[in-house]
């Protein structure tokens, strides 16, 4: 990790965890009152959003653990549950949403874990199918250097058969979680583009090879995967690195222990627009066939979208026929032109969902 300061809430500075990370962590630590000095600091520096990623504030959840993904009425919504383990990332890719979503941008962590496991457990007596993730505000796998907080959800998930763990990443964050007694219930996956993409957008992530090969020492410890092509983005020759990626990943993975892959294209709120100008004066991803969307954020062009989709789809159903595809936040025409069916035909997307769980995963509900 590349943190260069540590601050802890005064409130947690005893919790035995704040202890622990200030001792693994071995940098400049400051018990502060209250953030606000420290979003002062941040905030008027020429780049603060880079300058974020290298201060670290411990702090307790003040808020639910357990929250419904903040999806949208004009476009389908999977119902997925967001479990908050923390806020922001190390890696810096061009395009993330997180640079304008938080002010100011900040790494924080949240100390306060028996509470997010009592409000697991009430998760778990619920007779409904949840699937949950960690990487909404965050990475998934970023924060193990410092807590291994991904292994304990990993054998609290693994005790119980109605919740589904989805843990997001573009790291390689995996050897310690490799062993553990998973039983399933943990779906490991991974954020997916092109080599072109990775190189010249993500910075700090892990490459292509890497995560495939991540990947596929997963499978070999039994658990379940997922893969996520989120943001597609536009460029010439896309098409063809695209198809290879697929390749790669069914040359190495098989079909049959992927639970889902996702698909979405470029999108970003237009005050984004300003902070990757700044921050990425080399990066051309946001000067694309742009149109305003229903939920205000920039979409390319919905011709162009629906012969991407469609290219992308055809391909990933040529190699693995039986995989479950779905778009992240997309209308019903993308689904019916590029799919060929609603998912409404299915009792909605979050149902296909929970379905492609129970059979990959072996969730059941309580009164099963």
């Amino acid at each position: 990790m590349t943190i260069k300061k540590l601050y802890i809430d005064k409130e947690i500075a005893e919790y035995p965890l704040s202890l622990e990370i200030k001792q693994r962590l071995s940098i400049p630590a400051e018990t502060v009152d209250s953030p606000e000095s420290i979003f002062k600091s941040i905030s008027a520096l020429p780049d603060p959003v880079g300058a974020g990623k290298k201060v670290l504030f411990i702090t307790r959840n003040k808020g639910a653990f357990v929250r419904p993904c903040p999806g949208t009425r004009y476009y389908t919504c999977c119902g997925y549950m967001i479990l908050h383990i923390g806020t922001f990332c190390l890696m810096d890719c061009t395009y993330c949403i997180l640079q304008s979503y938080f002010h100011p941008p900040l790494l924080q962590y949240y100390v306060n874990q028996e509470a997010m496991m009592a409000a697991l457990d009430d998760v778990f007596t619920r007779t409904r199918i949840r699937r949950i993730g960690t990487g909404e505000f965050t990475d998934s796998l970023i924060w193990e250097t410092i807590d291994p907080i991904s292994a304990k959800l990993i054998q609290k998930f693994a005790g119980q058969s109605q919740a589904v763990l989805e843990l997001k990443t573009k790291t390689i964050n995996i050897d310690h979680l490799l062993s553990l007694p998973h039983n399933r219930k943990t779906i490991m996956a991974w954020s997916l583009n092109t080599k072109n993409i990775i190189r010249s957008q993500e910075g700090g992530a892990a490459s292509l090879n890497a995560r495939l090969d991540a990947a596929t020492r997963c499978q070999t410890y039994n658990y379940p995967l997922a893969f996520h092509f989120d943001p597609l983005i536009v460029y010439p020759g896309c098409i063809e690195e695209y198809y290879d990626v697929i390749d790669q990943l069914f040359d190495r993975i098989n079909p049959d222990n992927i639970v889902w892959i996702s698909l979405g294209s470029f999108r970003f709120m237009p005050d984004l627009k300003t902070i990757i100008e700044h921050r990425f004066p080399d990066s051309k991803i946001i000067y694309g066939e742009f149109i305003k969307g229903l939920d205000g954020k920039m979409r390319y062009f919905k011709p162009l979208r629906l012969s991407l989709y469609k290219k992308i789809i055809d391909y990933i159903k040529y190699r693995a026929p039986g995989v479950c595809v779905y778009f992240c936040m997309e209308d019903d025409e993308i689904w019916k032109h590029t799919m060929g069916f609603l998912p409404s035909e299915y009792g909605g997307l979050p149902a296909i969902l929970d379905n492609a769980a129970i059979r990959h995963c072996g969730l059941r509900t309580c009164s099963d």
